[in-house]
């Protein structure tokens, strides 16, 4: 019964729009309160703080501030105009290119809004100009955007490692694979769309054009040599690649002459305030976590679950249901804070690989963020666009159907995005 009134509150705050960070924290101590008394709030500053700590979460803000940096240094017009070169000769090559940079940019920013920010900015208008309606422009742009919590370094398998207990390493690895299907199969769908409605090409492959823009790169593509190859190559960890890719952003901006103290001064404020919002939601969620590990709420549920059905494929089909709609009304980071900490002992007990789950919870998530009525990426897209979300929707729910075939391939068929943490860890 007080689950379910403290579950009611929360949701009545997040509708009078209280940021959840706060209402999560507020349903947590009301809990508290309820169960325990007064005494419990003595050590609630303390656990929050220590539960914000964790060295993996220090990734976060350095990987943000990376992609800031990046964005701010001029590395993502020269990523444009290499992925231009190299494909953008084909039938709708625009959109093409839109995906191919979203694919470069993720393994720097981790995050999906910092994505289409960055990109959508630049890009959809130039669709736009070249006869690309502004539906199809904001899909392309928010659906590619989505592939930066999948391939690595993800923001949310950062979180959902440090609440699950899991290595942050095995996940970035993890979700290399998915992410080069996803932006496989959004260029085949782009391209299906450009055949169909007769898009533009761009202009004819050159191959001197191709190796001049691949050299003004090459030092934008030490970015993710760095990020991957260490931890790939076991030299570094996920936290320590992160202040790598840090330095190294520095140095690329300088190299190209276009970082400057007050381009630094802005990618460092937004860095930072991205940075807060996480750091709110994760402290909070130890107060929350706290609370229901100790009213037994996560192991009841698990107990319930497995007594319905102990096969661990059905299990898998029954979480991915219920994270796809918690996706429509949660970002990613909170529905990983707030659900996780409840589903683990089910994951545990159903004998589920916590790599392989970590890595359906991001790929639900990841299409969430295209699901409305909370659906933070397509939304940018679409203020960036000046285009209606439902036309948005229309267009995009072609896109999203490549992002629901790679999550059932990965859920079903683990082997796939898994060999590669066989091969390096196991």
């Amino acid at each position: 019964m007080l689950i379910g009134l403290l579950f009611l509150a929360l949701v009545a705050m997040i509708c009078l729009n209280v940021p959840i960070g706060v209402a999560l924290a507020v349903s947590a101590v009301l809990g508290l309160l309820a169960t325990e008394g007064v005494d419990s709030l003595v050590t609630v500053a303390l656990d929050m703080y220590d539960g914000s700590t964790k060295f993996s979460l220090i990734a976060i803000p350095m990987f943000v501030l990376a992609g800031a940096i990046m964005n701010a240094g001029g590395v993502t017009d020269r990523l444009i105009n290499f992925v231009a070169a190299l494909i953008g000769f084909v039938r709708g090559g625009l959109a093409m290119v839109n995906i191919g940079v979203s694919l470069f940019f993720a393994e720097i920013s981790g995050s999906a809004v910092a994505d289409v920010a960055a990109l959508g900015s630049i890009l959809i208008p130039q669709m736009k100009k070249r006869g690309y309606s502004a539906p199809f422009s904001a899909a392309v742009t928010s659906s590619s955007a989505s592939l930066a919590i999948i391939i690595p370094p993800s923001i949310p398998m950062i979180v959902y490692a440090t609440s699950a207990n899991a290595s942050v390493e095995q996940l970035f690895v993890a979700g290399v694979v998915p992410g080069l299907m996803g932006a496989a199969g959004l260029m085949f769908v782009a391209y299906m769309f450009a055949v169909r409605y007769n898009l533009p090409t761009e202009e004819a492959f050159n191959l001197s054009t191709l190796r001049s823009t691949f050299v003004d790169a090459l030092p934008a593509f030490a970015l993710p040599v760095i990020i991957l190859g260490g931890i790939f190559g076991g030299f570094v960890t996920a936290t320590e690649a992160a202040g790598l890719a840090v330095l190294a952003a520095i140095v690329v901006g300088l190299w190209y002459n276009e970082m400057n103290l007050r381009h630094l001064k802005r990618a460092m404020l937004d860095g930072g305030m991205q940075t807060a919002v996480v750091m709110i939601l994760v402290a909070a969620s130890v107060l929350m976590g706290g609370f229901l590990t100790r009213a037994q709420i996560p192991q009841d549920l698990a107990q319930w679950l497995l007594s319905v059905t102990d096969n661990k494929w059905v299990i898998l089909l029954i979480l991915n249901v219920f994270f796809l709609v918690i996706g429509f009304f949660l970002h990613s980071v909170a529905a990983i804070i707030l659900v996780i900490p409840i589903v683990i002992p089910l994951i545990q007990a159903a004998d589920i690989d916590p790599i392989h789950f970590g890595l359906v919870v991001t790929l639900n998530l990841a299409i969430g963020q295209q699901t409305p009525p909370v659906a933070s990426v397509l939304i940018t897209s679409c203020a960036v666009a000046r285009a209606n979300i439902w036309e948005v929707s229309k267009v995009n729910i072609w896109f999203v159907l490549v992002l629901l075939t790679v999550l059932m391939i990965c859920t079903y068929v683990p082997s796939i995005p898994l060999f590669l943490v066989e091969y390096f860890y196991r």
